[in-house]
Order: C-alpha cells, then sequence, then structure tokens
C-alpha cells in the first residue's frame, strides 16, 4: 500500500467512490498527565466511528490512520485483522457496502512536533497542556479518517481527561460522567477540527448583532493562554479586534457567521501563526507580549485574528476541493485580514505593512526556482505541506488587490456573497469563484485569471521620461519587463505619481494619474505637460502587484532626499523597490544600509522602520562584500546607537533602536554597553530593559563570547517559564565554541529528543554571522545528513533542519558547487526536498551577485 504522502489522484479517486455522512470521534487523554508507560511514545485511545456512502458497492477503498498501534478494526459489524489491514498509515477497506460504518479503537501517540495532539509540559509550573494541528494532513494522527479536505462530514468528539481539566472543541462542550461532549459540527474537513485540553487560563466575552429583519445572533466569546502567561494576556484587546471583525464581515459578507461559538486560544509549541479550525482558533502563544512591543506587533496579532475569521467564511464555510485551490482561502484571508484591519480596527495603515511586509514576502517566493502560479499543481501532501507560501499568501493577496481595483470592490465584495450562498459547506474549484465574478462585474474574467493566477512570476515596471524644451512632460511611458525564466507580461492597473520638492524642503505629489499597462510599453498620455518631475513612482498607491524601478532621475533623488517623502505610503514602497533593487543585485548593498543609516531615523511607521532594520542587517550579512563587512559592521553598530540615544525616551522608536542595536553590535564597546544595561551598571534614559530585552542583549553577548553557561543558566533562573527556555537555548547554541556547535548539530540532527520549539531555537542560535569560520565544517555534514533526516521525521522537522541548517553563511561558489552536486547525485530524492535545497542554493547564488555588485561599487 502508498505511505503517508496522499496523492491528488487518489484523493480524486476516494472522493468519486464515497460520501461521508459523519463522525463520532471519542479521545482518552488521561494518559497526558503522570509518568508514561513503557519505553515507546506516549499514546492515548482514539475511537473513531465513521459512517458513509459507497457509490459502487463491493468497491476497496482505504481510511487514513498514522499510530503505534491498533487494537480493533471493525467494518460493518465485521471484525478486520489489524494486523493484515492496517500498515501504519492506512486501514484497507475491502468490500464495502452502499451504506458503511467503520470502527477503529487505536492508540495514537502524542506529539512534540507540533503536528497531530500536542503535548506540552510547562517547566515553570509542570502543567500539561495539549491541543491539535493538523493542515494540511494530520488529523489522521489523531482519529482515524478520510483525510482530504473534499470529504467534509459533521463531526461528534468526546474526550476523557484529567479531572482538573477543561477541554474545547469545534463545538459548545458540556462535561458529564467525567466525559466532555460537544455539539456535532455543521459539516467540515478533517483538517480544520480541533481539540484543546488542559488547566488553561480562560477569560470570556460575548458578541451580539441585530440583523435588518430583527434576527438577533449571539455569539459566545472566549480566550485562552497558559496559566504562566496569564498575567500578560491583554484579553480585551483581542476582544476588541474580534467583536470589529465580526461587524465587518458581517456587514461585507451577508452570512451570518455560521460555527456557533467564537474561541481562540494561544498555545505553546506553536507551528504556525495561527489556525482557523472554526469555533476554535488556535494561535501561537507569542502573541501574548510578555515585554514591551511596538504597535506594529499588536497591528500583526490584529491582522492575524482577522485573517483566521476571514476563514470562517473563506476556507470553512465554502472550502477548496484540492490544495491546488488553496488560495482560494489563503489569499482571501490575507486580503481581507489587510482590509479588516484598515477598515474596522484602529490599525489604519495597514496597507503600509501589507506593501512593506507582506509584499516582501511575495516577491522573494515569485522569484525562486520553486515559483508557481496562484493556483499550483499540487501533487501530493508533501507539495501541499510546502504551498503554504508567500505566493499562496501574499502574491494571491496581492492579485485580489489588483482585482478589486479592476472590477470595483462592490462587484467584488458582492462576488463573495454569491460564492458563500452558493457554496456553502461545499467544496470549490477556480471556476467557481470566477463565475460569480463575471456575473456580478460584467468583465471576462478568463484573461484576468490566466494572466494573474495561472502564471508565475513578477513584473518589473520602469518609468521612462522625455522632457520637452520648456523643462515639462513631453511623454511619460512604463516600460514592464518579465524575467526570460517566466517571460509573461500582464495587464496592470497602476497610479502614477510625480512628486517634487517644495520650498520647504518636503518631497511630495503634486500630479497622478491611473492607467492600464498593458504589454511592454504604456504610455500615460495624463502626465503630458506637467512640470519635470524628481520623482516618479510607477505604482503609487500600490494598486498592482509589481517590482517597481526607478529612471536616473528618481533614484538620484531618492539618495538625497528619500526621508523627505512625506507620505508614509510612498515611502514605504520606496524603500521596497530599493531593497528589492539591492537584491536585485542593481543597487551595492553598502549603499542600501547607507540609506537605512541616513534616513530610517526619520521613518515615523513604526514597521517600516523595524522592516528596514530587517533589511540592512541582511545586507550585512548577505549581500554586501565580503571585505566590507567588518566597515559596514562598524555603520550600522555607530548609527544604531546614535539613534537609540537621540530617540525620544520611552518610544516605539527607542525600542525598537535598542533592538537593531543588539542585532548588529560587535565590537568591544557596543558589548560593554549592552552588558551595562544588562547589569545596570549603563542607562538610556526611558529604556526599560524587561526580560524579553534582556534576552535580546544576552543573544549577542553569547555569540561573541561575553556571556558563558553559568550566565544564560543565571538567566533562566531569573526567567524560569516555557519563553525563558527557548531564549536561554537559543543562546546556548550562539556561544562560539566548536564543543558548542557540535552538541547543537547533534541536538538536532542525529536526535529527536528536542520539541519543534527547542529544535527551532537551537538552529536560531547555531547559525551565527560572526561565526562563518566556526560552522564551515558543517557544510560537508549538511549535505551528508539532509535525505536522511527527511526520511526519519517529521515533515515540520525536515523543513526545519533543511531550511535551518543550509550552509548559507559558508558563501561561496564552493558552496554553490557542492549544494549543484547534491542536487545532481539525489535526482530521486523526494521533490519537496529537492525544492527546498533549489530555494536554498536560489537565495545563496542571489546573494554571491549582489555581493559581487557591491565589491565593484567598492573598488
Amino acid at each position: 500500500m502508498p505511505g503517508e504522502n496522499l496523492s491528488r489522484d487518489e484523493a480524486r479517486e476516494r472522493a468519486a467512490l464515497l460520501s461521508v455522512d459523519g463522525y463520532d470521534v471519542s479521545l482518552d487523554v488521561r494518559s497526558a498527565t503522570g509518568e508514561a508507560e513503557g519505553d515507546g511514545p506516549r499514546t492515548f485511545r482514539s475511537v473513531t466511528t465513521i459512517r458513509f456512502r459507497c457509490n459502487e458497492p463491493g468497491a476497496s477503498s482505504f481510511a487514513d490512520l498514522i499510530a503505534p498501534s491498533v487494537t480493533a478494526v471493525s467494518l460493518n459489524g465485521r471484525d478486520l485483522d489489524p494486523s493484515e489491514v492496517f500498515d501504519g498509515s492506512r486501514i484497507a477497506l475491502e468490500d464495502l457496502a452502499a451504506e458503511n460504518e467503520l470502527v477503529v479503537d487505536a492508540r495514537c501517540a502524542y506529539s512534540r512536533t507540533g503536528e497531530g495532539l500536542h503535548r506540552f509540559v510547562d517547566p515553570e509550573d509542570g502543567e500539561v497542556y495539549l491541543y491539535t494541528q493538523y493542515e494540511p494532513a494530520d488529523a489522521r494522527r489523531v482519529f482515524a479518517g478520510f483525510e482530504q479536505p473534499d470529504l467534509k462530514a459533521p463531526f461528534r468528539f468526546e474526550v476523557r481527561a484529567p479531572e482538573e481539566w477543561t477541554v474545547w472543541s469545534n463545538g459548545a462542550g458540556e462535561r458529564a460522567d467525567g466525559v466532555w461532549r460537544f455539539a456535532e459540527t455543521k459539516p467540515i474537513s478533517t483538517y480544520i477540527t480541533c481539540v484543546v485540553a488542559g488547566p488553561y487560563h480562560y477569560v470570556t466575552d460575548s458578541y451580539e448583532r441585530v440583523f435588518e429583519d430583527g434576527t438577533r445572533l449571539k455569539i459566545p466569546l472566549g480566550a485562552m493562554c497558559r496559566k504562566g502567561l496569564a498575567p500578560h494576556f491583554d484579553a480585551d484587546d483581542v476582544f476588541l479586534v474580534t467583536k470589529q471583525g465580526l461587524d465587518f464581515f458581517h456587514d461585507h459578507f451577508d452570512y451570518p457567521y455560521p460555527f456557533g461559538k467564537y474561541d481562540q486560544a494561544f498555545v505553546p509549541e506553536y507551528n504556525l501563526g495561527a489556525m482557523e479550525n472554526p469555533g476554535m482558533v488556535t494561535f501561537r502563544e507569542e502573541f501574548i507580549f510578555r515585554g514591551k512591543v511596538t504597535q506594529a506587533s499588536y497591528e500583526g496579532r490584529a491582522n492575524v485574528i482577522l485573517h483566521e475569521m476571514a476563514h470562517m467564511w473563506f476556507g470553512d464555510l465554502v472550502t477548496m476541493e484540492w490544495w491546488d485551490d488553496l488560495w482560494l482561502k489563503e489569499s482571501f484571508a490575507d486580503f481581507m485580514g489587510a482590509f479588516s484591519l484598515v477598515g474596522a480596527t484602529r490599525f489604519t495603515d495597514g496597507w503600509i505593512t501589507f506593501a512593506n511586509r507582506r509584499k516582501a514576502w511575495a516577491y522573494r517566493a515569485d522569484q525562486l526556482p520553486s515559483t508557481h502560479p496562484v493556483t499550483a499543481d499540487i501533487r501530493d501532501l508533501q507539495d501541499a505541506k510546502l504551498n503554504f507560501d508567500g505566493i499562496t499568501y501574499a502574491k494571491g493577496a496581492s492579485v485580489l488587490k489588483q482585482l478589486v481595483a479592476y472590477v470595483g470592490q462592490d462587484a467584488f465584495l458582492e462576488g463573495a456573497r454569491r460564492y458563500f450562498k452558493r457554496h456553502a459547506y461545499g467544496n470549490t474549484r477556480l471556476g467557481d469563484l470566477l463565475s460569480v465574478l463575471e456575473e456580478t462585474s460584467g468583465r471576462d474574467m478568463g484573461a484576468w485569471a490566466r494572466s494573474w493566477l495561472q502564471t508565475a512570476g513578477v513584473n518589473s515596471l520602469t518609468p521612462q521620461v522625455l522632457l520637452g524644451e520648456a523643462g515639462t512632460v513631453d511623454e511619460l511611458a512604463v516600460v514592464q519587463e518579465a524575467a526570460e525564466s517566466h517571460p509573461e507580461l500582464r495587464p496592470h492597473r497602476v497610479a502614477v505619481g510625480l512628486y517634487r520638492r517644495t520650498a520647504e524642503g518636503a518631497l511630495e505629489r503634486y500630479a497622478r494619474a491611473e492607467v492600464d499597462v498593458d504589454g511592454p510599453r504604456t504610455v500615460v498620455a495624463e502626465l503630458a505637460g506637467a512640470e519635470a518631475p524628481e520623482l516618479v513612482l510607477v505604482n503609487d498607491d500600490d494598486l498592482t502587484y509589481c517590482k517597481t524601478r526607478f529612471d536616473e532621475t528618481s533614484l538620484a533623488t531618492l539618495r538625497e532626499h528619500l526621508g523627505a517623502l512625506t507620505d508614509p505610503l510612498a515611502r514605504a514602497l520606496c524603500w521596497s523597490a530599493l531593497w528589492n533593487m539591492t537584491r536585485d543585485a542593481l543597487l551595492p548593498a553598502r549603499d542600501f544600509a547607507g540609506l537605512v543609516m541616513r534616513f530610517a531615523g526619520r521613518e515615523s511607521d513604526i514597521g517600516v522602520l523595524q522592516m528596514l532594520h530587517a533589511w540592512a542587517n541582511s545586507a550585512l550579512t548577505h549581500y554586501v562584500a565580503p571585505q566590507w563587512r567588518e566597515a559596514g559592521g562598524r555603520l550600522l553598530g555607530e548609527g544604531a546607537l546614535r539613534e537609540l540615544r537621540d530617540a525620544v525616551p520611552g518610544s516605539e522608536q527607542q525600542l525598537a533602536w535598542a533592538r537593531f542595536f543588539a542585532a548588529v553590535a560587535s565590537d568591544e564597546a557596543e558589548l560593554r554597553l549592552l552588558r551595562g544595561l544588562l547589569e545596570g551598571t549603563e542607562k538610556i534614559d526611558g529604556l526599560d530593559v524587561d526580560q524579553e530585552l534582556r534576552w535580546t542583549f544576552l543573544e549577542p553577548l553569547a555569540a561573541h563570547g561575553e556571556a558563558d553557561e553559568g550566565v544564560l543558566a543565571a538567566e533562566l533562573a531569573r526567567d524560569d517559564t516555557a519563553s525563558g527556555k527557548r531564549h536561554q537555548v537559543r543562546c546556548l547554541a550562539a556561544r562560539p565554541s566548536a564543543a558548542v556547535k557540535a552538541q547543537a548539530w547533534a541536538q538536532v540532527v542525529e536526535s529527536d529528543a528536542l520539541s519543534n520549539a527547542l529544535v527551532e531555537a537551537t538552529i536560531a542560535g547555531f547559525a551565527q554571522a560572526s561565526q562563518r569560520e566556526l560552522i564551515a565544517p558543517y557544510a560537508e555534514k549538511y549535505f551528508a545528513a539532509i535525505e536522511r533526516v527527511w526520511d526519519e521525521r517529521s515533515i515540520q522537522i525536515g523543513m526545519d533542519v533543511v531550511r535551518g541548517l543550509f550552509p548559507s553563511l559558508r558563501d561561496s561558489q564552493d558552496t554553490l558547487e557542492a549544494t549543484d552536486a547534491w542536487l545532481s547525485a539525489h535526482e530521486g530524492a523526494a521533490p519537496a526536498l529537492r525544492r527546498l535545497v533549489l530555494e536554498a542554493r536560489d537565495d545563496l547564488a542571489r546573494a554571491l551577485r549582489g555581493q559581487a555588485c557591491d565589491a565593484a561599487a567598492g573598488r
């Protein structure tokens, strides 16, 4: 029998054969506490009853289950021998009847990788917490089922748990006779079912809405976290954003929230940002802030809350048929997250963050060799796991933003309303959405979809300005280009903005025109005769998805006057364009770093400022010429300290510069200042060095040999929490010692003893830019180990190891050749593994091109 990696063809065949009427799932998790029995994995009992129909009586199929053992299997009252029908991942079902009942009694394993039923022991108080995470296909680690999105069914869960625990699931629950029983769900896919259990701190509220017809909708709200995080849990703000989102989506979707209650759980050791389980949304607990953070962090959390809420309609109510159309939920949720953030909450500059942060993710992904159309070709579950990427999310959302400009907001939202009503509790493909948008807009969506959804790659738009004798614009054109590998030129609805400096020195827009760019060159007739611009911004207001380029005059203006741009969105778009130019080896990385140090101190948008810090650090680590790294480090370190001291005391800008200073600190004086701030012998007015900032300062000290194991142990004693443990593990792995690196490597690559969160922390500490020579020997070990790791470990841990330990800091032609040699010798390796290595190779090749560009500038 085939293994765990369900293929699209198998799923289609099974969907054509079966339909599911309902699940009853009974879990006994009392084994989560106390001592584990035996030497194998800690397990729990899972009993599943599935009622389903087969339209070809006598046919064969299979159910999915990944479990250490199966106690009993019965099909239509007939006992089956588990040793004959269960192979470790599938249960063979022979001679099916028209109507069937399958009962599977299994011992399933608790997870330590965040896949399936994850078990976490809080080091602070010893309490045990459980939660499930399934997407795309890990429900089969908890109960037997048909693990594909288009075999929806109602679910009834019951859970036996320790007496002092509370248990939650998708439906409302009650405890009776020691058993938690939950209301039957609407028809949903297996991957969005959920169970959360443990001594969680739980806060309640409610949402109420009266519709125009007098109907009253009341939604019980809940929010929860570990008890140890309760003092930091600002549930009121979570509920505020939740209610604002529910108002917004009810206003625009005309379809009442269909899943009863709305619980939100912030859980430990979570691999994702969040998961849209209907009625029981799960989030990574890092969204509960233990120390001072900037407004960008609160905005980011609000965006995720709204993104997951949008999924209640796009994804849960109406679900893609197979993972090919994952974008049908993720692109919409990503777009709706920003759309509702701006329209319903205090974060009215959400589109700036979208332009600056989300699109950067998309632009990178769309230039990798693994780029794919928004509607992807997903052959199997491993493909699906890797396609939760910048294209499916951020490019897709950018394309939808372009679509709104193309068809109009009213037509777009009316299309969504019809889509929900027409396909409620069903599954859809691309054509189902396009048909309703054609109805509401009157436009041919086929050509638009072919250009934007069914082809890969990102276009570049560059202005061409011809001036007349009078010094005015004679002709302004937009030139569109595409990469040779993806030569598609697309229709773009863009705004072209012209900017000049005022008498006071502010760089402001004085003319704007919207135009449909189509083909290689488009003249913007409306701007003929305008005064000569100092800056032309060809995607002003960020209407389309493209890489913005500049003519020589515009680039020269930005080099001298970027900080004078008064419009924050225009400024963010220019920064994004300059970073893309740096990554494309069109702008020397030292020039980009210099621009950040000259102008970032004037940046008013805190999210943009923090992004600039990340980009500047990346430029120093990957894109500057090796011989300029030391000088570049001094430039960033001195500049960061200057801005830190100049920032308004207690401001979020001060906090951002403090974190950036820690990230780039390297010389003795800088490290001495960090140590003094930790010990209280140094002080910067207004800077509160709270526990989170203490760990931020400790990592560079550890990496430069200034904080040893004893110092880090003392800090853990001060912060003996789950968060503190993750920070300590990262700092321990960061120390500049061959023995430390060997131990960290062994813990991650040679052992599976660490949980997913500690694997992540160890990898983060292992690779330090200041330790290139120390970790150079691990390049060869990496290529020798990754296929074995991929085969033996879960896909999540495999992804973490393959991505996180790639020798990107050994940035040389030798490493590029070693990567090519591995790819040539492993043509038969898992496609998902090869994709990850190809992506890492492309990042390395891009870094080397950037370094060559930077070196040429330094001659």
